[in-house]
């Protein structure tokens, strides 16, 4: 582990040192996923199952007829009630 300073090339392409390909078996060709935290990034050679999960669930509640924004506004609901008791 350590801290590694990159310089953004052309078509803002990066290369990694050799020292972190090697230590985390990076390859040509790998695929790597970038999140974006809100000016710090977090880059890990493996593929995020979060994304996956969300479209398997979205799907789940689509059929159900249930959406995203038919959930959050129950959650509303749910927490005004409970700030309400307290």
């Amino acid at each position: 582990m350590g801290t590694f300073q990159l310089q953004v090339a052309k078509r803002g392409l990066i290369t990694l040192p050799k020292e972190l390909r090697d230590a985390n078996r990076i390859q040509d060709g790998d695929i790597l996923t970038l999140v974006d935290l809100g000016g710090a990034f977090f880059l890990t050679p493996r593929v995020l199952q979060v994304d996956k999960i969300a479209d398997r669930l979205a799907e789940q509640w689509s059929t159900q007829g249930e959406s995203l924004e038919s959930m959050l506004q129950t959650l509303r609901e749910v927490r005004e009630e409970y700030a309400s008791k307290g």
